[in-house]
């Protein structure tokens, strides 16, 4: 497959950063895309709400459909998934990119936030999958990618912010079985994971200024994401991908223009050796 005209992209999370740029690089295509978020007025600190990124995907050749969801709620995301195929007809790639951090330690985590990190990254990736799954068993070259790191039970990755770590790992467990359970339908389930820290809100309120420096822009994720999405569905599924690896494959070499700071080493990102 040469490009994503027509193609249906569901995107959860899309109103900013990552999510946002995927949309924009399948618009180019000319895709169908459905902006999904919370955010419909502006945020006062945030920019983006699902209808000024559902503006830049027509102004960048694409279809769009803004549809107000909270993952949390499983009524909502059925609710998305039946709009979305009664507006564009299917659903060919689903994107699971909505995602909630907080880096504390055990005693440092209350329930609610151990219970937000929990609802908004396995459990969403769970039921946006199951929501789709359906539909993407009609399409021809369905995707599934989720945003969660490769799988690694060292116990470092785990004692700095076990909730965390907990929510996205849920994530990648999540993708990795259902690759397996859906492998005869020839729906294709990736994880895609940035080598750097990626330019976006999670990493600016939750780090220090000098690691957005040494951040890379959220295009590098979004050209790692098409280039996973037109592989062969059926001979590309369980992987866990990697940005940089996965765009040294399509000839890539010089990943300077997606640095927010060329002349900054790049900072890794979590869970990543």
């Amino acid at each position: 497959m040469s490009d994503l005209h027509d193609k249906v992209v569901f995107i959860t999370g899309s109103s900013r950063g990552i999510g946002r740029e995927i949309a924009l690089r399948c618009a180019r295509d000319g895709a169908k895309v459905v902006i999904t978020g919370k955010t419909v007025d502006p945020h006062p600190k945030l920019p983006g709400t699902i209808h000024s990124v559902a503006e830049e995907v027509v102004a960048a050749g694409g279809q769009a459909l803004a549809i107000q969801m909270d993952v949390r709620d499983e009524n909502a995301i059925s609710a998305a998934v039946a709009q979305t195929v009664a507006h564009f007809g299917g659903i060919d790639v689903l994107v699971n990119n909505a995602s909630a951090i907080q880096l504390t330690n055990t005693l440092q985590t209350p329930a609610r936030r151990l219970d937000l990190m929990w609802d908004v990254n396995m459990r969403a990736t769970f039921l946006a999958s199951q929501a789709c799954i359906p539909h993407l068993k009609n399409a021809v070259n369905p995707h599934v990618l989720t945003l969660s790191p490769p799988l690694d039970m060292d116990p470092k990755w785990f004692s700095p912010h076990v909730a965390y770590t907990l929510s996205k790992f849920g994530m990648s467990m999540s993708t990795m079985g259902m690759a397996h359970e859906f492998a005869a339908d020839g729906i294709a389930f990736n994880c895609l994971w940035p080598k750097t820290t990626i330019a976006t809100a999670a990493i600016e309120f939750n780090f220090p200024e000098a690691i957005m420096r040494a951040s890379r822009k959220p295009a590098i994720v979004a050209d790692a994401a098409h280039a996973i999405f037109l592989r062969d569905s059926t001979t590309c599924s369980g992987n866990f991908f990697i940005d940089e690896d996965v765009l040294r494959e399509t000839g890539v070499t010089d990943f300077s223009p997606y640095a927010v700071d060329p002349s900054v080493t790049p900072f890794k990102d979590l869970f990543l050796d």
